[in-house]
């Protein structure tokens, strides 16, 4: 039980939210005969907003239930129990309500809850002084300390180390027994962070809450956890720069080294901050992406092999060929002679044909809430059989009038995303200090049942894949290549941790018997606090690394450092992802392509947001059109993502830009429409990526309706 305060309230009603523990025991019921069998009643818990029920008992009037459920309470609260009685074929009924003060239970109990049992009148909800039957409850842990009131965490502090003590044992030396886990320990046990709580769950296993957000984990908070959660809340303006990084990594790929001829280059001097080196083979950042081809003659196309392979259409004859008509060679002599991006489109739209192939007629309706998506979404979809994953997606945010035309499936893959891969539900981590990517935590066992969220989570990156959605936030590339069952190689190291990539380099480029190394086939990891060593070989430990074995030795360790014991989380993940989307659907792709299919691409070309927007009843001259262009221009990155996301439901744009914006019946521009009057605030319609721009009379106006709507609007149906 922990408390914290709401500074907000007076100072006679501090607010105070407490943990209480309910158990719903019994109940007897007046006897009825309008009901043969009687009745099958199950209790609804009601108090500040939370409702929380127990099962229901079958054809009885003496209902024995003993069930225990926890609800967040404060000494002003009023819990309100219904009991109900469960309907086949119609509503279920009402059979009687009863109420309980938590301050007069407080009052009575000297500010302690501890085993309370109350017996409760129930009333009819018709006649409130018609007694239908008895309730029997029972409270507790819920404590008051009128002297600690005042300094709500410091009492938190309290109640999170009254479950240790400290011991001696007969040789002196100090150790710690933990009274609920029923364990000893010789490191001194840190208190949880201000507002955290420890449970223990029906099956006796350890959570921890927290109070401030609401929410609970299974992996012990410490400061540094809080930190880094507080970063993920915080990541989606981090992320931006970090992600614009990685995509011109991999837009353009690999070329030709820099040309060696420097006393004359005809494109000039480099931008500032470049340079060029032996040892790398960049494309030349003053050319980058640029396609050096002449146009077709006029009826000729070019199109592309499944292989990626260009080969040319002459409407004219109505013949192909893989002779380019501009240089008369063949494609086939040199290979695919194309840019990355269009083979990449050339990939994209192959699979994009077989994804149509294997979808299933109809749609399939999934209900989430936006307050338990994550669980929402985890029963729907695992409930469902894999190929059902494959209809059309209909999704339902209930109390929001957006129908899906498209629009509302893209944000919840966004949100939902965000949620799965939040690193605070001990399931994934980041890559690195400096690398916002994401890996497999090797620690995620701590949740008995992580091996159900990898496949669910599988499930939803193949669903995400297959219906051409983005997701918040992206994986390692050495994940890529496990999703694709591509190979890993030492390389794979660079790109999640340089620094041990640099020192399998640096051991491989010298001799480490002339440097004194004495290095052994294992290695020592360190999970939750707890340093054990993992043997690289059959008796690793005691096999010495020399320059003769070295090789093989560089071989083991960069392949532990790739898996660090996830192999079942992957194999759980791949399970899930094969049964929506197979693994060989992808062959065609690497790793980099699948980051961009999965992501989108970042960056935002004005110029091409622009050229790619149409406009109705308004033209490219209106006033407010030139308004709407120099707000988006004077706004920074990550307000421009906010606008797209909230125009188009997502912030990530297609491999082929603005151009590739998809709407709910294929293709649909970015559009900008005049509705409304001038004291109207704009609307979107996110199935048809439609922007509802009022006629403002100025710009100062224009701009602050534009920001309350990015920065204050969630959900759909909103005015």
């Amino acid at each position: 039980m922990c408390l914290y305060s709401d500074r907000s309230a007076s100072k006679n009603q501090a607010r105070v939210d407490l943990g209480l523990y309910l158990s719903v025991l019994s109940a007897k019921l007046r006897d009825s005969k309008k009901n043969w069998f009687g009745p099958s009643p199950y209790v609804e818990v009601c108090v500040d907003g939370q409702s929380k029920k127990t099962e229901k008992c079958t054809n009885t009037h003496s209902p024995k239930w003993k069930q225990s459920l926890t609800v967040i309470v404060t000494p002003f609260s009023k819990l309100i129990f219904r009991v109900w009685s469960h309907q086949t074929l119609k509503s279920d009924i009402l059979l009687g309500t009863a109420t309980l003060e938590v301050s007069e239970t407080l009052k009575a109990n000297n500010l302690k809850i501890c085993e309370v049992v109350r017996t409760l009148q129930l009333s009819s909800e018709r006649e409130r002084s018609e007694m239908v039957g008895d309730l029997s409850v029972c409270l507790d842990g819920l404590q008051v300390d009128p002297e600690t009131f005042s300094d709500i965490f410091s009492f938190c502090f309290l109640v999170n180390m009254c479950s240790w003590e400290q011991r001696v044992d007969q040789n002196g030396r100090v150790y710690y027994v933990d009274h609920i886990e029923k364990r000893t320990t010789w490191e001194r046990p840190e208190p949880l962070p201000p507002g955290w709580e420890r449970r223990l769950d029906p099956m006796g296993r350890v959570y921890y809450v927290d109070h401030i957000n609401r929410t609970t984990t299974w992996q012990r908070p410490t400061d540094e956890s809080v930190r880094n959660y507080e970063e993920w809340q915080n990541q989606r303006s981090q992320l931006q720069g970090a992600m614009q990084r990685f995509n011109q990594r991999f837009i353009y790929g690999e070329q030709l080294a820099p040309t060696a001829n420097k006393e004359f280059d005809p494109l000039g001097p480099l931008p500032p901050g470049w340079g060029e080196s032996p040892s790398t083979q960049w494309e030349d950042p003053r050319t980058q992406g640029l396609l050096n081809e002449k146009p077709l003659p006029e009826g000729w196309e070019m199109r592309f092999t499944v292989d990626g392979i260009p080969y040319f259409v002459d409407h004219s004859r109505r013949t192909t060929t893989y002779i380019d008509p501009r240089t008369g060679k063949s494609s086939l002599e040199n290979g695919p002679q194309i840019t990355y991006v269009r083979d990449f489109k050339a990939k994209v739209h192959y699979f994009r044909f077989w994804c149509q192939q294997l979808a299933m007629p109809q749609h399939i309706k999934i209900h989430v809430s936006r307050k338990t998506l994550f669980e929402d979404s985890f029963q729907q979809i695992m409930s469902c059989h894999p190929q059902d994953l494959r209809r059309r997606l209909w999704i339902i945010f209930p109390g929001e009038e957006g129908l899906d035309y498209g629009g509302v499936a893209r944000e919840w893959f966004f949100l939902l995303s965000h949620e799965v891969l939040n690193p605070m539900y001990c399931l994934f981590e980041y890559a690195g200090k400096d690398n916002y990517c994401l890996q497999i935590n090797p620690a995620s066992f701590i949740n008995p049942d992580h091996l159900k969220y990898f496949k669910f989570i599988g499930r939803f990156i193949a669903m995400a894949l297959f219906h051409g959605k983005f997701i918040d936030t992206g994986f390692s590339l050495p994940f890529y290549k496990r999703i694709l069952n591509k190979p890993l190689a030492l390389k794979d190291l660079e790109s999640i941790d340089p620094e041990f990539y640099n020192s399998l380099i640096w051991i491989k480029d010298n001799n480490i018997e002339e440097c004194g190394l004495e290095m052994f086939f294992s290695v020592d990891k360190e999970i939750l606090g707890e340093v054990t060593t993992h043997e690289l070989k059959p008796d690793g430990g005691n096999i010495q690394v020399t320059e003769e074995n070295k090789e093989e030795y560089i071989r083991l360790v960069a392949e532990w450092r790739l898996s660090r014991g996830v192999e079942e989380q992957t194999q759980a993940f791949l399970e899930g992802f094969n049964e929506v989307l197979p693994q060989q659907y992808l062959q065609y792709f690497d790793a980099k392509e699948l980051e961009v299919m999965l992501c989108g691409m970042q960056e935002i070309d004005l110029g091409d947001w622009q050229r790619s927007t149409i406009y109705r009843h308004y033209a490219r001259s209106s006033k407010q059109i030139v308004w709407f262009w120099q707000f988006v221009k004077e706004i920074d990155n990550e307000k421009r993502m906010r606008l797209l996301q909230f125009v188009t439901s997502t912030c990530r744009l297609p491999v082929g830009g603005f151009a590739d914006l998809m709407g709910s019946n294929g293709p649909q521009k970015f559009c900008v429409e005049k509705v409304g009057k001038e004291n109207w605030l704009p609307r979107s319609h996110t199935c048809f990526n439609r922007l509802d721009l009022p006629p403002y009379k100025s710009y100062e106006q224009l701009k602050e309706k534009l920001l309350f709507a990015i920065e204050e609007t969630e959900g759909f149906g909103q005015e």
